[in-house]
């Protein structure tokens, strides 16, 4: 949905990094440090409010609506959606868990367009 090949490159390298980094750090510290990273779906906040809304009316735009679409759970993220992914991930329930990235995106990642 994006067209930019930067952001889909720097997505990529973040999924890249959380594993090369999960095995550099567990060869070196066992599992004393464990790497992972949250991927956040779409969230309606300041920085992309006038990307995802119209300024006069309020309403979702064209790409607001086609994200909703997208998403099986039918909204946007609200932040304190990703509080719970990131206390199992900081806790003892996932010790055994390292170099994965969480998608917390109201199944948008997993859409296909069934």
């Amino acid at each position: 949905m994006t067209r930019i090949p930067g952001y889909s490159a720097a997505k990529a390298a973040v999924s890249n990094f959380t594993q090369w980094l999960a095995v550099d750090l567990a060869r070196s510290y066992g599992d004393k440090i464990r790497v992972n990273a949250i991927a956040p779906g779409f969230f309606l906040t300041s920085q992309n409010k006038y990307l995802l809304t119209d300024p006069d009316t309020g309403e979702l735009s064209e790409r607001g609506k086609a994200i909703i679409h997208h998403t099986p759970m039918g909204k946007f993220g609200e932040p304190e959606d990703l509080v719970g992914t990131l206390i199992w991930l900081a806790s003892d329930a996932s010790k055994f868990i390292t170099g994965v990235v969480i998608p917390v995106d109201g199944g948008f990642s997993s859409y296909s367009g069934v």
